[in-house]
């Protein structure tokens, strides 16, 4: 192996609080290196110390103590050259694109002609030829962070730094800015010799990383530490893959029990259930009104036109969608060509008493809902039964708008408390045990 080009020491960050000069640690005694030819995602739980970790490696912050090391020298003693790309596209809203991408350069004292030729080529890289002139303002969000990719790549960084640089985006634009990394990446079309990304997307770090670093918190405090052995371009699909996932996930809701043995992943096998590659859009439905819905199909034997049901049932087709959506989700009815048609299941739904009824939900929330099902193991997984509702909101928000979010976890509250599957504390903001579990748990305690 290469010679690292940034390796930290020990490294810790603290503080001491006022007035009790208390010393609050951030990063514990911390050791890391970062190599040539290499994608490095640090992943960590909201409070872990990522960006902290990240400003110490990149010498904009200083370690309380340990030494971080460029290229074997203390870094405040060397000329580092590394880059940073923001969560935030953190462009000078009064310089046009290519000012904007200029703009190192011009700090670094680089002739006027010889930065406009680096920038422009730069802007060709990223995909930006042709909006030379253009401002920050009359960009789509996705544009904008091409410009802040161009910026950080134009100086040749040895190390480009990126701190959650997708987590403002709309997913597509996200997953379409990640496959173009990649690829510039791997054509070498990119100046740097290494990458080092900060994010709380595991499927993201699956997809990019050759190494994945998992930190803990309280204080924060490396996990695990390991290779991704997975080809490019990696396919999501594949057992090998969402072992990987599966397993980081164990490693963050698990976070005081010694992480699990690395899975043994198998290479190209695609397996069928999807489930796991990304979150459903829950449909925004009531169970009872899924119910209500399914009676009504029974007495139409089983078989109903959507837009006439909408009719007979006095309601607006866009407010009787999602309940059919959800029913859908739940395998509960089958849509063809505009026609709602129940299943077996679903007949059974319909038709079982209160008690049954949940016990069905339950059943096929757990196999079909992937946010059920982690919130859940997650409860299951912690001492205290209990889980904080902003953990599932910090997944949820890679994926939907803040809005949706929060309808999202609404749909799920509802739906796992229907089911009997948890309890949800609204004034402390977190998911529980039932109370019925959580006092059997205790009397055989």
């Amino acid at each position: 192996m290469q010679p690292a080009i940034i390796r930290a020491e020990r490294v810790e960050k603290y503080y001491f609080a006022q007035p009790s000069e208390n010393r609050i640690q951030v990063i514990s005694p911390t050791d890391l290196a970062i190599y040539p030819g290499e994608i490095v995602a640090l992943l960590g739980p909201s409070g872990s110390g990522k960006s902290t970790l990240l400003r110490m490696l990149t010498g904009l912050s200083v370690p309380s103590a340990g030494e971080v090391l460029w290229h074997e020298k203390p870094i405040a003693q060397s000329e580092i050259n590394v880059s940073i790309v923001f969560q935030s596209f953190a462009l000078f809203p009064w310089l046009t694109v290519l000012e904007n991408v200029e703009a190192p350069l011009k700090a670094r004292g680089i002739d006027p002609h010889e930065r406009r030729r680096r920038a422009e080529r730069m802007l060709d890289v990223v995909g930006l030829d042709g909006f030379q002139a253009a401002y920050p303002r009359e960009l789509s969000g996705g544009m904008r962070q091409r410009v802040g990719f161009a910026r950080a790549l134009v100086v040749q960084p040895e190390v480009l730094f990126m701190d959650e640089p997708f987590s403002a985006l709309d997913v597509l634009t996200a997953e379409n800015l990640r496959s173009e990394l990649l690829e510039l990446w791997h054509k070498k079309t990119m100046p740097t010799q290494s990458i080092f990304l900060v994010t709380h997307n595991i499927e993201e770090a699956v997809q990019l990383a050759d190494r994945i670093i998992v930190l803990g918190r309280n204080p924060g405090h490396v996990r695990t530490d390991f290779r991704v052995n997975l080809q490019h371009p990696r396919d999501r699909k594949t057992a090998a893959f969402l072992q990987l996932v599966d397993y980081i996930y164990k490693v963050l809701t698990q976070p005081e029990a010694q992480p699990p043995e690395l899975p043994r992943t198998a290479t190209g096998k695609r397996i069928r259930d999807q489930r796991l590659m990304s979150y459903q859009m829950l449909p925004h439905a009531r169970p009872g009104s899924l119910a209500g819905l399914l009676e009504f199909l029974i007495d139409a034997d089983g078989t109903a036109d959507i837009y006439r049901l909408a009719d007979d049932l006095a309601l607006d087709v866009d407010d009787l969608l999602p309940i059919v959506d959800a029913a859908s989700l739940l395998g509960f009815l089958t849509v063809k060509e505009g026609d709602a048609m129940i299943t077996p299941i679903g007949e059974e739904f319909a038709n079982a008493e209160i008690l049954r009824q949940k016990e069905i939900f339950r059943e096929v929330a757990l196999e079909k809902v992937l946010l059920l099902r982690q919130i859940v193991r997650a409860i299951e997984a912690k001492s205290d039964r209990t889980v904080p509702e902003e953990f599932f909101h910090d997944m949820l928000d890679e994926q939907f708008s803040e809005e949706e979010t929060l309808r999202q976890l609404d749909t799920a509250i509802n739906w796992g408390r229907y089911a009997e599957l948890f309890d949800f504390d609204a004034q402390r903001r977190r998911f529980t045990l039932l109370a019925t579990e959580a006092a059997e748990e205790k009397e055989a305690e």
